[in-house]
């Protein structure tokens, strides 16, 4: 990883070609409001933030392109190519035949012509149309990765996308795409933190040469027995000794696994809060206790699944597989 003149974060190198800063700000919001996004979006920007994490199931495509034509219109940049935009293809356009319309709907809602990173938002198929969300077990139906990936394809050779990736896939399901594509992923965006580590899955993509990127970093919602990262007892000795808070040690700790990191606030005290990780370092001793964390996956792929009946018991071996990652 390296930094680059006019960013305030360090950037790492995609095997596309391409480079992205190591820190990005997540979009996703429970009862969205795009007011205070266009807000919080501005204020990043003003604190330092190039990479922006959308996508077309998050509702805040339109908000985001707000806010970046206000930033180079008041000239907090001096243009959208200072930025790197990333969105995803939600489940019910995974279809080789609607995978260009549903990134030109999001390029629309950007009021952009390309994005930095597009990826297939999770390896599930649903039908076309079936917006509900969480997804019924009716809407799911076998998933076509060789076609959609090739429509993915396409849509970098038309420029319409820099790079092209995937979230939420295991090793298994990259073995399967590694083994018919013909430009491969450039990031596998994935649940990480302390309490979840991927090792496995951050030494094969190392092997492979594909970006692993952590969401949820700070732990996202929690469970019923709390957030696993923020509630840490490990982070927060950790963080009481060396005068940091707990959602710094665990942002530190992501990009001392030399993987990017998408993180989501819209305070203006955490948004810069955040970005306080590059100066400093945790020791041995530190890393070695945060290995102790028991593990605790927080988005398991129920989450976007309806609960309705039996689905639980279907495709059971799919889910399972799945919720590795």
């Amino acid at each position: 990883m390296g930094s680059e003149a006019g960013t305030k974060f360090p950037m790492l190198s995609l095997n596309s070609g391409h480079r992205m800063p190591v820190l990005g700000l997540g979009t996703f919001e429970f009862n969205f409001r795009p007011e205070k996004a266009i807000l919080a979006f501005i204020e990043a920007i003003k604190i330092g933030y190039r990479q922006f994490d959308s996508a077309s199931l998050y509702g805040s495509e339109g908000a985001l392109g707000e806010a970046i034509s206000e930033a180079v219109q008041t000239g907090l940049i001096g243009s959208r190519k200072e930025l790197f935009i990333t969105s995803k293809l939600w489940c019910h356009d995974n279809h080789p035949d609607l995978v260009l319309s549903a990134i030109r709907s999001s390029l629309r809602n950007l009021k952009m012509e390309y994005l930095d990173l597009y990826l297939v938002h999770w390896p599930i198929h649903a039908k076309p149309g079936s917006l509900l969300f969480p997804m019924r077990k009716e809407d799911l139906i076998p998933f076509d990765l060789k076609g959609v990936w090739e429509a993915m394809e396409q849509c970098q050779r038309l420029g319409l996308v820099k790079s092209i990736g995937v979230s939420n896939f295991t090793r298994k399901r990259l073995d399967e795409l590694l083994s018919f594509a013909n430009i491969p992923p450039a990031v596998n965006q994935v649940e990480m933190h302390p309490a979840w580590r991927q090792e496995t899955l951050k030494e094969y993509c190392a092997i492979k040469g594909i970006n692993l990127t952590g969401y949820s970093p700070l732990g996202g919602k929690g469970s019923a027995g709390g957030n696993p990262v923020l509630a840490s007892d490990v982070l927060k000795e950790i963080a009481d000794a060396k005068g940091k808070t707990v959602a710094q040690i665990s942002l530190r700790w992501l990009y001392e696994q030399r993987v990017s990191i998408v993180v989501k606030s819209f305070s203006k005290d955490r948004l810069a809060e955040n970005t306080e990780i590059f100066d400093w370092e945790l020791t041995p001793d530190e890393r070695q206790k945060i290995n102790t964390i028991p593990q605790e996956k927080v988005w398991p792929v129920e989450d976007i699944l309806y609960k309705e009946g039996s689905f639980i018991s279907v495709d059971r071996q799919d889910i399972d597989e799945i919720n590795e990652a």
